[in-house]
């Protein structure tokens, strides 16, 4: 059974560094609200570490 991450971008990106831009496009967002799931991996936990305060994450149990 593996796990999924459901990723919610909730903050803006404008006025935000070069870098944590590319995070959040590199997660597949780009706008408030837009969310993607992805496998629980510890290189995705790192790009979300890195954008915590612009994200909300969901854990997913998939059968």
């Amino acid at each position: 059974m593996a796990k999924k991450l459901k990723i919610i971008q909730t903050g803006s990106v404008i006025d935000r560094p070069k870098n944590q831009k590319l995070t959040i496009e590199a997660l597949g967002l780009g706008r408030p609200n837009y969310y993607v799931i992805k496998n629980d991996t510890p290189q995705i936990r790192g790009m979300i570490r890195k954008v915590s305060h612009l994200l909300k994450v969901e854990e997913i149990k998939e059968a």
